[in-house]
């Protein structure tokens, strides 16, 4: 009987094995991906800072609209077309009754990643994992964030037109139009802008550390010393946003914000 019990036990195993496999991450490499994103590795991330918008009627009159959407190919006019409305443009946040929590999110607003609108900000974690989800796509990993903003420029300066920003217009500004901002795989704007959420969480950080010169010459920000032993965790925030200065960059990463915190220098952007 023990026999028995240990060899359906496995057979148990091996059957959830394949199916984890089967909806675990894409294996890649890959060639290409939808017109809303790059290919970095296995997987897509997105080109644009993410806008967020609420589209009336998603599993009815805009089904189509909402198929667009999470296929990479809705544009500004489709969303116009279907009475979406921008959320979390400069100081508002007005993603009620979608929760902080991330609750009421569902089919309610939704991640698009679009050249020359102003990237969604104000929002928490859980509304931008919320966004993405509805979207079909997800938060970035900080690995795959990482991989996918090599070859952004370091900042030293912001010349207020092309380059990075960091510090020149001190508010966000839309999406892609900094062109010497842009990685080496063809995302836009992951260093200034806006801070962006990746999926990792770890204990809140106390403080700020330093990176060695040798891998980050301009300083860039690195808010992962101490940990705090009650409270909420803290989800990483990376890139730096359009205050930073020099302090924002590929390697920028800060720990201390906890994933119920908005605030208007905070955004994010999707993969899949």
């Amino acid at each position: 009987m023990r026999q028995v019990l240990k060899g359906i036990a496995l057979a148990a195993l091996v059957l959830l094995a394949s199916a984890a496999g089967a909806a675990g991450p894409p294996s890649g490499p890959l060639r290409t991906c939808p017109a809303d994103a790059v290919v970095s590795g296995a997987g897509c991330m997105d080109k644009y800072e993410a806008s967020v918008w609420r589209v009336p009627n998603p599993t009815t009159t805009n089904r189509a609209l909402v198929a667009r959407i999470q296929q990479g190919r809705a544009a500004a006019v489709d969303l116009a077309a279907g009475g979406a409305t921008q959320l979390g443009v400069g100081h508002n946040d007005n993603y009620a009754p979608c929760a902080d929590s991330g609750q009421n999110c569902v089919d309610d607003i939704f991640a698009v990643s679009l050249p020359g609108v102003k990237p969604s900000a104000n929002i928490t974690w859980f509304q931008a994992q919320a966004a993405c989800e509805s979207s079909g796509k997800r938060l970035p990993s900080n690995a795959e964030w990482q991989a996918a903003v090599t070859g952004t420029p370091d900042p030293g300066s912001d010349d207020g037109t092309t380059d990075c920003n960091t510090a020149s217009a001190f508010a966000a500004i839309p999406a892609g139009s900094r062109s010497a901002c842009k990685s080496a795989r063809g995302a836009f704007d992951m260093v200034g802008n806006l801070y962006e959420w990746v999926a990792d969480w770890v204990p809140r950080a106390t403080a700020c550390g330093a990176w060695g010169s040798g891998v980050s010459p301009t300083g860039d920000d690195q808010c992962l010393a101490g940990a705090e032993t009650t409270g909420e965790p803290g989800a990483l925030l990376r890139g730096g946003a359009f205050f930073s200065g020099s302090l924002a960059g590929p390697l920028a990463i800060v720990g201390s914000a906890p994933p119920s915190l908005p605030g208007v220098t905070i955004g994010f952007r999707c993969a899949r």
